[in-house]
């Protein structure tokens, strides 16, 4: 393997719980809230899909269902897509939904998994390329800065920046043009079978991880430097 492309979400970093994510809001904008009150609202916005890199919707409104299949396109998409859901959860202020979701995207959000650091590193140092791909609608590098991981990652390719969402093989191919590398060279490690399959349309190789709390998943990204180092396709089934 000459590249390797990783996600973001799920992948490299977890975000935060849905309870931590309300509650930072709220201590932020000095917000008071009764502790039943604030566990029911960060359930309902849970349960909502309202917090981007979270769980899904459990029912996604109809009224969403268009700007939801497309909502990593473009900056604006994103937005509308994840506050029009976060709406639907009565809040004490209204503008507390666009303060979550931008506290969704500060480095305090982001918590790297056990291993990434170490993996990504591993791959500099032996000059393997890396990038990062992945379906957002904001610019995730400062969150790899605030971390000190910045200097391992060589591209960023970011949906938002370009129009199109992962599995569309296009976005594999910017990755793999802005490295210089084949796409038969190169291995994508993500957690979404669908969205981070689509590189082996490209003829990529791909390794699957579970999207865990970072608690629960120390070392699934490692087998990462073996594939890599001994030059192999991948593997299908998730190393969690």
């Amino acid at each position: 393997m000459n590249a390797v492309l990783f996600d973001f979400s799920g992948t490299l970093f977890r975000i935060e719980s849905t309870e931590s994510w309300l509650r930072a809001v709220l201590r932020e904008t000095g917000i008071a809230l009764p502790e039943p009150e604030l566990v029911e609202a960060a359930r309902a916005l849970e349960s909502a899909g309202a917090m981007p890199g979270g769980a899904q919707p459990e029912q996604l409104p109809e009224e969403f269902a268009e700007m939801w299949a497309i909502r990593d396109e473009s900056s604006a998409l994103h937005r509308a897509a994840y506050t029009g859901v976060s709406r639907q959860v009565p809040l004490p202020d209204p503008a507390l939904h666009d303060a979550l979701y931008d506290r969704h995207m500060t480095p305090a959000a982001w918590t790297p998994y056990p291993d990434t650091e170490d993996v990504l590193r591993t791959l500099h140092e032996r000059g393997i390329g890396v990038g990062v791909v992945s379906n957002i609608g904001w610019d995730l590098r400062p969150v790899f800065r605030a971390h000190g991981l910045d200097p391992y990652v060589d591209a960023y390719v970011l949906s938002y920046e370009h129009g199109i969402q992962k599995p569309d093989p296009r976005l594999f191919s910017v990755a793999c043009e802005a490295l210089g590398v084949d796409p038969k060279d190169v291995l994508m490690v993500g957690d979404d079978r669908r969205a981070d399959g689509g590189a082996t349309a490209l003829g990529c190789g791909v390794h699957f991880v579970d999207h865990r709390p970072v608690t629960e998943r120390p070392d699934a990204l490692r087998p990462v430097l073996e594939l890599a180092g001994r030059g192999q396709r991948g593997q299908g089934e998730p190393r969690g």
